[in-house]
């Protein structure tokens, strides 16, 4: 299976997948609007016309950007999926020439095999003041918050 850009027609599974994960309490949802909005930020692994997975690299400002949003259904688990995901979003941020990627997450373990280490979320002024603070769980986020520097 490979990573390729997600297309308009992808969003709604994108959603049903993000959410699915989002009702179980282990990520946060996100709506139609929001993922159409930020199309050009998603990538997805289908299997024939099927989404069975996503993420979205979310570019924050000049020097940081965020991995969000990465569910794998439950079916396609174990395969390397999420580890290819994390990859496209590490690449392409390389290319755009992004220094510091972050992202908050329930499974730290998948990305710290990436060189993404754990820091306090304050360490991440511009996440927790733009987007945090709206977040049902603020301040109270149990999510682990982990950074990582490529090589620009």
């Amino acid at each position: 299976m490979k990573v390729e850009k997600a297309r308009i027609s992808d969003v709604p599974q994108m959603q049903q997948l993000i959410n699915y994960f989002a009702d179980k309490d282990e990520m946060l949802p996100r709506s139609l609007s929001e993922l159409y909005e930020n199309i050009r930020d998603c990538f997805v692994v289908r299997q024939g016309e099927r989404v069975v997975a996503c993420v979205v690299l979310h570019v924050f400002w000049s020097d940081l950007a965020e991995i969000r949003s990465l569910a794998v259904a439950e079916g396609s688990q174990e395969q390397g999926i999420g580890a290819q995901l994390v990859e496209a979003c590490l690449k392409e941020a390389e290319e755009l020439g992004i220094t510091t990627v972050f992202c908050l997450t329930y499974k730290p373990a998948l990305f710290e095999k990436f060189g993404f280490s754990q820091v306090d979320r304050m360490e991440l002024p511009r996440k927790v003041w733009t987007e945090c603070y709206r977040c049902p769980k603020f301040p109270d986020c149990d999510e682990v918050a982990l950074v990582y520097h490529p090589e620009v």
